[in-house]
């Protein structure tokens, strides 16, 4: 099993950067060629999801969405006033899994990996496994 982390800097309040590259990187570092990459995001107002990455307008659809979704004025409970970013972070979760072939993550042709930020501008940090099988 090959493990790491890689951080993530985002420069919005709301934002999907795509970081397939650096999942990637990761694998053809660790020479496995067939198996499972595990990615997890360690916090809680930030998510992972995949999605088209050709066209960057589905990215702002997608945030436009979950600002509609979860609206943020809505009378939360929680004190510090982010708990619209922890919904939404609800919504993609925090882990994605990724079937490794030919030393290449298997996403479709036009999918990319995304870390979703809903609590910005900050540096976050991507955990990852891969696992050879």
């Amino acid at each position: 099993m090959k493990k790491g982390s890689f951080n993530v800097t985002t420069t919005a309040k709301m934002e999907l950067v795509d970081i397939t590259k650096q999942l990637q990187r990761a694998l053809s570092d660790s020479g496995v060629s067939e198996g499972i990459c595990y990615a997890y995001n360690p916090h809680t107002t930030a998510g992972l999801t995949i999605n088209e990455g050709a066209d960057p307008a589905v990215c702002d659809d997608l945030i436009a969405a979950f600002r509609e979704i979860v609206p943020l004025d809505y009378p939360f409970k929680h004190l510090e006033g982010n708990s619209a970013s922890h919904t939404m972070t609800a919504l993609t979760g925090s882990s994605l899994t990724i079937f490794i072939e030919e030393g290449r993550l298997q996403l479709g042709t036009w999918q990319r990996v995304f870390f979703a930020e809903y609590d910005g501008p900050r540096n976050r940090k991507v955990w990852w496994k891969i696992l050879q099988g």
